[in-house]
């Protein structure tokens, strides 16, 4: 059911077109329309520092009601930011927000966040990444994983997707394509991929997935994802390990490499007890590669395979 837009939602509406319209001046290719009609939208903001440089990605909805009553609901995201000092950051936000409420805020956030980079690039202290966490079941460091991109400087979490976008209940569900497993050592592997175009998609895939008993008891669920801004000739793009340290930013990797685009693929992994070291990637990547070209994604497994790999339509298949 559509909102229903009283007067005063007009003139919070006409704000926000205002005030996106600048931003979209300002910031040019660092603003990114994520979905117009919802209201969603995100900033990649950097110290601007080629010596020390850090980047954060920050995530907005506007409610009907800003400016005039409520503030954006907001995400920040970035691989070094935790503890104290993203609560530092949170509360400086929310400060601002009070001395300005009732006011377009958005410009006011990105620059606080900005000089908050600036600021932490030039203290003392070292910035470092998070450490391993959710340790899995393969703990050991591959000597390649230094070349794995970091993509979690400019992520929208499934976590926390329901905060830009929840589905209503009649609307559907991508399908979704199970593929082939393959099997090492007792371990199991198996893809599965859905058409998406928008980050609550992305949720409502993984929330059917679960619901499969099987899957949610696999060890790890990784996945990763691109969609397509139009608008903006750029992409939305994210990636979880669930565990499997790397295997996420990996698995986004190839996307990348295939081009290919409004597509999610899962790969649901069930340790067998055995230790398997860098081939359990090569099985991840396999997999996701294999279903990618089984639904018309890439041209063929050789193809698939060379970075030059162009993007075909996904075939018109029926849901087994």
């Amino acid at each position: 059911m559509a909102d229903i837009i009283n007067p005063e939602n007009e003139e919070d509406l006409q704000a926000q077109i205002e005030e996106v319209e600048a931003l979209s001046s300002i910031y040019g290719d660092e603003w990114c329309v994520i979905d117009e009609a919802s209201r969603i939208f995100c900033i990649k903001i950097s110290n601007d520092s080629d010596e020390s440089k850090l980047t954060a990605c920050l995530q907005i909805i506007l409610p009907l009601d800003y400016p005039s009553a409520s503030p954006p609901i907001y995400q920040i995201n970035a691989a070094w930011l935790r503890g104290s000092e993203r609560a530092r950051l949170a509360n400086s936000l929310e400060d601002l927000y009070v001395d300005h409420a009732g006011e377009s805020i958005l410009y006011m956030w990105v620059e606080k966040i900005r000089e908050f980079l600036v600021e932490k690039s030039q203290s003392s202290e070292t910035v470092d990444l998070p450490g391993k966490v959710n340790m899995t079941t393969e703990e050991e460091e591959d000597d390649d994983d230094g070349n794995i991109p970091d993509f979690s400087t400019f992520r929208l979490s499934a976590e926390h997707a329901h905060l830009f976008m929840e589905h209503g209940n009649d609307e559907e569900i991508p399908p979704i394509k199970h593929g082939n497993t393959i099997t090492d050592r007792r371990s199991t592997f198996q893809p599965h991929l859905a058409p998406v175009v928008a980050p609550r998609q992305v949720k409502m895939v993984l929330e059917k997935l679960y619901e499969n008993k099987k899957i949610a008891s696999a060890t790890h669920n990784i996945y990763a994802y691109r969609i397509y801004c139009e608008d903006k000739n750029s992409f939305l793009q994210d990636c979880e390990d669930d565990g499997e340290t790397a295997a996420g930013g990996r698995l986004l990797h190839l996307l990348q490499i295939l081009d290919v685009r409004n597509v999610m693929v899962v790969v649901s992994r069930w340790y067998g007890g055995i230790l398997l070291g860098p081939d359990r990637f090569k099985h991840i990547n396999n997999c996701a590669r294999n279903i990618l070209v089984e639904e018309g994604y890439t041209a063929s497994t050789d193809e698939a395979s060379k970075s030059g790999a162009k993007t075909k339509r996904p075939k018109n298949k029926k849901t087994k």
